[in-house]
């Protein structure tokens, strides 16, 4: 009984909720300028951020791509946008993520089309795009060990979220069922 109590009391302390960190969404383009260019105006239509390139850290003579390259598109949302669009997106996917799509503190997930986002609707002239979405969360107090003075410890049981509260949270906040290892 007094194991309960203390589940009870850990969900009820506001340091030990769960919130968004950042939402990354990706699209790798390879070297073709054009497609970059698209997916820039893409990234900045679904986010409403400006995106930032994705530049390579050496070279893949195979691929054709030269160190410095531009070879993708990025844009980071976080705080309340980052909810909303995490929200839009999950609907994009059908409410389903895969169970090894999830692990401690991020949820990974690919979309195919971007025209399965809600609002977002086909462009001629983007052609047809996939990206991938990469959700990290944290829960409070995180900010004591990152900040440079007067940093303290957190212990890993407090930073490190689990799978099956990660799953719960994704459950009551995005209503996301959790399907079992995809084939």
């Amino acid at each position: 009984m007094a194991e309960k109590e203390t589940g009870a009391r850990k969900q009820d302390n506001p340091m030990r909720r769960i919130r968004i960190n950042k939402l990354v969404i990706n699209i790798g383009t390879g070297n073709d300028d054009k497609q970059q260019s698209n997916a820039k105006r893409l990234l900045q239509q679904i986010s409403g951020f400006k995106p930032a390139d994705s530049i390579s850290t050496k070279r893949i003579p195979s691929f054709k791509i030269s160190k410095g390259a531009k070879i993708g598109s990025f844009v980071t949302v976080r705080n309340e946008p980052a909810r909303k669009l995490a929200k839009r997106l999950f609907e994009a996917v059908g409410n389903k993520v895969a169970e090894r799509s999830i692990q401690d503190n991020t949820v990974n997930f690919g979309i195919k089309e971007y025209i399965d986002i809600n609002g977002i609707k086909y462009d001629p002239v983007i052609g047809m795009l996939g990206m991938n979405v990469n959700v990290s969360f944290k829960r409070p107090g995180l900010r004591t060990e990152l900040k440079k003075r007067a940093n303290g410890v957190i212990k890993r049981s407090h930073r490190r979220i689990p799978k099956e509260e990660l799953k719960s949270y994704l459950k009551k906040e995005f209503d996301v069922t959790v399907e079992g290892a995809a084939q």
